[in-house]
């Protein structure tokens, strides 16, 4: 996908996909929250904390914090070592927010997310969908977790592939070999090795 000229990544269309939903719901009752899920941070990216900083950013955008959630909260802080809320809390009230106004979820990377936690967070996910009529989804993510989201998902989800075309792939590249900040540490055989060797790799991406 292009955009003047540039080439965006997954991740830039999430962001675009993001903002653009920001600016239509402002100064409406509607919430918008994203999460981007990140390889290298797989272990700290639970269930509960991946799906707890959805539900902060829901309740962030409200004019006051429903009293089920800030009970929850105080409780939590007068547990010995400040115990965080269990999943199944957390789901409940994300439940119970968003079906009070529309809601629009982003969730980028998802493939990016331990398989044993993906599993958790997409049945969450679906229960949520359940109770809640109004919200909505943007799931993006590798073609092989496709059968798995739709699967959990109760059949609610609808596939839209995002395939990279070899041209978009060069034309990046060209863009960050200019980007280089050491230009003379690469001859012109290493430019063209890169040219012709990552656009026939990164195909099924």
């Amino acid at each position: 996908m292009e955009e003047k000229g540039q080439v965006l990544t997954c991740r830039d269309v999430s962001s675009l996909v993001i903002d653009r939903l920001c600016d239509q719901v402002r100064g409406l009752e509607m919430a918008v929250a994203c999460f981007y899920f990140d390889f290298a941070a797989q272990k700290e990216q639970s269930p509960a904390s991946m799906l707890g900083a959805v539900l902060k950013q829901v309740v962030s955008g409200l004019e006051g914090v429903p009293e089920e959630i800030a009970r929850a909260y105080e409780n939590q802080k007068r547990s010995v070592g400040g115990r965080g809320l269990l999943l199944t809390d957390i789901v409940k009230m994300l439940e119970n927010t968003t079906s009070t106004m529309r809601t629009f979820i982003c969730i980028d990377a998802l493939d990016e997310c331990m398989a044993d936690y993906r599993v958790k967070i997409l049945d969450s996910l679906n229960q949520v969908l359940r109770g809640s009529p109004g919200t909505r989804m943007l799931v993006t993510g590798r073609s092989h977790i496709e059968a798995e989201v739709g699967q959990r998902l109760s059949g609610r989800a609808t596939a839209l592939r995002i395939t990279p075309r070899r041209h978009d792939i060069i034309s990046y590249l060209h863009r960050r070999l200019e980007e280089d900040t050491m230009p003379d540490a690469m001859d012109s055989k290493l430019k063209a090795d890169i040219l012709k060797k990552i656009p026939e790799d990164i195909s099924e991406m």
